[in-house]
């Protein structure tokens, strides 16, 4: 369900974001209604795949929701939201990017006869642990735990001992790192 400009003003002069850091579920549940596809129209604009877009509105809606108490006011609600979506946009297509070439590197090693793909195999794996190489042990440590092995940020921030701020910087460095190397190997004769 979404509401038009008219009706979100009007939601939003009743106090619902109040209500919301209040903690009444059905005042979420309305504000998410509200602004859902308005969210998802958005990170769909900025580059985010389809088969990507419900989990990463969904992830927009959760930080949301997390850093709502935080909410200053110096700027509209939608505006503030659009800033958390093209935050994740940039996440989930630096993802992409990155799970797209572990895939490829996968396939390669799946592909070809049984000594083809054994040395495609080698190759590939040895590609990856080159790449983390040239990754520092905090980028590399952050990097295998969250693209690698699924840990979510936070975790990733508790295992590591830092801010989950820092895991998200650390991340993207990492991320940078690892794509360069893999396609400038790849690009190679």
């Amino acid at each position: 369900m979404s509401l038009g400009p008219l009706a979100r003003t009007q939601v939003l002069s009743e106090g619902l974001l109040e209500r919301c850091v209040g903690g009444e579920t059905v005042a979420w549940n309305h504000l998410y209604n509200c602004y859902y596809d308005t969210a998802r129209s958005f990170l769909h604009r900025m580059g985010v795949r389809d088969d990507a877009l419900d989990d990463a509105c969904q992830e927009v809606f959760l930080e949301a929701f997390r850093f709502l108490p935080r909410f200053r006011g110096d700027c509209t609600f939608k505006t503030w939201l659009y800033r958390l979506c093209a935050t994740q946009a940039r996440k989930t297509r630096q993802r992409q990017r990155v799970g797209a070439l572990l895939r490829s590197l996968l396939q390669r090693e799946e592909r070809g006869s049984l000594t083809d793909g054994e040395l495609d195999g080698n190759r590939a794996a040895q590609l990856v642990q080159a790449a983390l190489a040239q990754l520092t042990e905090p980028e590399r440590l952050v990097f295998v735990l969250y693209e690698l092995e699924g840990v979510a940020g936070r975790e990733v921030a508790t295992i590591a001992g830092c801010p989950e701020a820092t895991v998200w910087r650390r991340l993207h460095y990492a991320r940078k790192k690892f794509s360069a190397y893999i396609e400038g190997q790849e690009s190679a004769p």
